[in-house]
């Protein structure tokens, strides 16, 4: 379980990001920018207890690298931002 917490370091929070989650059912994190999609992907499943669709990954201009992790229609990414303490 360790080892999924150094995939994923943080929740991004911006007005973007809770327009996703509102309307989109999209969380963005900060991951690790070694990690490839289908590690973010095992690490979101296991850490949220959700099933995750697809993720998009970009690198930004600073150097770090975003996940846009699109959840299940029966998982709502307002009650993981809730657990995450976004809302």
């Amino acid at each position: 379980m360790e080892r999924y917490y150094k995939v994923i370091k943080k929740p991004l929070v911006t007005e973007k990001t809770f327009e996703l989650i509102e309307n989109e059912n999209k969380l963005v994190f900060i991951v690790d920018r070694l990690t490839n999609k289908n590690q973010i992907k095992r690490a979101v499943e296991k850490i949220h207890k959700v099933k995750v669709i697809k993720i998009n990954t970009l690198i930004t201009a600073t150097g770090k690298k975003k996940a846009f992790v699109k959840l299940h229609p029966d998982n709502s990414a307002q009650d993981i931002a809730i657990d995450l303490g976004v809302f």
